[in-house]
């Protein structure tokens, strides 16, 4: 068994099939299908079962792949960190949620692209729990989350602190009201996302469940929804200022236990920090000397 058997052997799995696998690797599936059975001979035991559709894995597969996903990843590394000399290069994947990516990092992307031209960086954007995952599966080299993060594999640095506001529409006379509102909706990102899971909490304290939820993909989605009086949301403050200040939108304080969230950096702790991510987070990281923040109305609401 070898790197080149495992990568195969991933492949498939992942893939599905073993023609998929042979499209991915630019070879010929009687070579997928060759080194799938010189491994399984030597490890005695199947790896797939085939069936009409293609293949899928075995009980031994499923208990082999992390360790073909990890020795992959460990030879990546070492081939990045033996030709990384100091200088940023090369691919660099970093997630992030869609409120950060379109409130903090514009200008961060902006200056780390100019500053570092040899850099290939792509950004994916995905809620915290999704994003957490891909960071964990060696899929993202990092990404921006909401806090906290604790788990044995990841290191959390926190590079943004969100101040959060609830906002609904200019009708909306205050929070307290919002359990007779008829048809109360939430408008949030799917169900795994952290701002929404937030909101529920703080509707649940008040004795508000089971409430119908709007799924809307994109921010100016979820501020338009909001806007049209279809429901309620939480986001940070600064990506719905614009809507407030054109008076779409008003704004809420939230419960001071969810009036601020944190927004951290994760990033697998064996992995090899390279030039191109360091010099990454250097840029995120924000300056030592705070701004001054934009004011921004925001209704207190009676309780």
């Amino acid at each position: 068994m070898n790197d080149k058997d495992l990568k195969v052997f991933e492949a498939v799995a992942r893939t599905g099939g073993i023609g998929r696998a042979a499209a991915e690797l630019n070879t010929v599936q009687s070579n997928v299908t060759a080194r799938i059975r010189a491994l399984e001979e030597e490890l005695g035991t199947p790896l797939f079962e085939r069936h009409s559709r293609g293949v899928v894995l075995t009980a031994a597969g499923r208990r082999l792949r992390p360790f073909a996903v990890q020795i992959a990843d460990l030879i990546r590394q070492a081939k990045r960190a033996a030709q990384d000399d100091g200088t940023p290069r090369g691919p660099l994947s970093i997630g992030s949620m869609e409120t950060t990516a379109g409130l903090r990092l514009p200008d961060v992307l902006a200056a780390f692209t100019q500053a570092h031209p040899d850099v290939d960086l792509s950004l994916t954007t995905g809620t915290t729990p999704w994003l957490t995952r891909a960071v964990i599966a060696r899929e993202l080299d990092g990404a921006f989350v909401a806090g906290p993060v604790d788990h044995p594999e990841l290191e959390a640095e926190t590079i943004f602190a969100e101040e959060m506001a609830i906002i609904a529409a200019p009708s909306v006379a205050d929070l307290d009201g919002l359990g007779t509102l008829p048809g109360l909706k939430i408008v949030a990102f799917r169900s795994d996302c952290a701002y929404r899971q937030r909101l529920e909490s703080v509707l649940a304290a008040q004795g508000i469940v089971k409430l119908k939820v709007i799924e809307i993909g994109t921010l100016d989605g979820i501020i338009g929804c909001v806007a049209a009086g279809m429901g309620i949301s939480l986001l940070p403050k600064g990506v719905v200022s614009q809507a407030l200040r054109d008076r779409r939108i008003k704004a809420f304080r939230p419960p001071a236990w969810t009036e601020r969230v944190d927004t951290v950096f994760i990033r697998r702790i064996d992995a090899h920090p390279s030039s191109a991510l360091s010099a990454f987070l250097r840029i995120a990281r924000p300056s030592p000397v705070p701004r001054a923040a934009e004011p921004l109305a925001l209704v207190r609401s009676h309780r």
